[in-house]
């Protein structure tokens, strides 16, 4: 899940190279962590969170596949 957050992460922002993610596992579901730069903050959350919930459904789609629950938080 991770490379799948990062990938589309850096396809939206103009400094792909300030795109960190992490991928923690705890209580049985994977946290996916996604911080870029401040600058670059409203282009992954978008109009009224409508990307960043993109990004999460395409996350839960890839994850239900594998049976696993997967919380895609963004700092």
């Amino acid at each position: 899940m991770k490379e799948l957050v990062e990938v589309m992460a850096k396809a939206l922002v103009e400094h792909p190279e300030e795109v960190i993610v992490t991928e923690t596992e705890k209580d049985g579901e994977t946290i996916v962590e996604l911080k870029v730069a401040p600058s670059d903050m409203g282009k992954v959350i978008g109009k009224q969170g409508r990307i960043a919930k993109a990004i999460r459904s395409v996350v839960k789609a890839a994850a239900s596949k594998e049976e696993k629950k997967v919380v895609v938080d963004i700092d």
